[in-house]
């Protein structure tokens, strides 16, 4: 029986996705990194730490630590997500009907908290949940399932008793590999990626989610 729901916020809740790539792209081109979208989206889902050490490995840049690279990025994300971010559809929606069903809610994000806790006071979804957790504060990021499994704990939850949403296959694999039920809403680009199938359930949009849907998976 799911008593738990725990979302992924960057991409699923909150259209933060391109700004991390525009964030990602200008300081990087501090260090004379070139960095295209099709390369971006190999790191997507991990933390920004473990983007920075992925493509140091590449390019090898001087002078400027990886921290502070990973400091710079997360600074300009902020003041990207406040300037011109968006909710995804149906955001508002899903969070007010599971809100509605008095089950706990949960955020499990690769993002730093003090990224978590600015964009959601931004919009004023902080209400909705019972907990956030930030992958940072564990020793590996998704596709590892640390971030889901100490949100679950912090919840008070059985990870069985948890259905996840998720937009990226890296964060699909995390909440798969803690046992939770996983919903997908990938981007469009990405909507035919086989490795999708590894979901209980796939769409297009956070506004197709029924409550069939919740009933299905709650007995699955």
């Amino acid at each position: 029986m799911l008593d738990t729901v725990i979302f992924d916020m960057d991409g699923l809740l909150i259209d933060s996705e391109p700004l991390w790539f525009e964030a990602m792209q200008e300081v990087f081109e501090k260090q004379g990194v070139s960095l295209t979208k099709e390369l971006a989206s190999k790191t997507t889902g991990l933390r920004t730490i473990e983007v920075v050490h992925f493509w140091h490995r590449y390019f090898d840049w001087k002078n400027v630590s990886q921290d502070e690279i990973a400091d710079d990025i997360v600074d300009l994300v902020i003041e990207k997500i406040i300037a011109s971010a968006t909710i995804m559809p149906g955001t508002h929606e899903i969070l007010s009907f599971f809100k509605a069903k008095n089950v706990k809610m949960g955020l499990a994000s690769s993002s730093p908290m003090r990224l978590i806790k600015a964009s959601l006071q931004h919009f004023q979804l902080e209400g909705y949940f019972d907990g956030l957790y930030s992958a940072e504060f564990e020793a590996y990021g998704k596709p590892n399932p640390a971030v889901y499994l100490s949100c679950a704990e912090a919840l008070g939850s059985s990870p069985l008793s948890c259905l996840a949403f998720e937009d990226s296959i890296n964060g699909m694999i995390a909440a798969k590999s803690a046992r939770m039920k996983v919903v997908v809403v990938p981007e469009p680009h990405n909507n035919s990626n086989p490795k999708y199938v590894l979901a209980d359930l796939q769409l297009s949009s956070l506004t197709e989610f029924t409550e069939l849907h919740w009933q299905q998976l709650s007995v699955l």
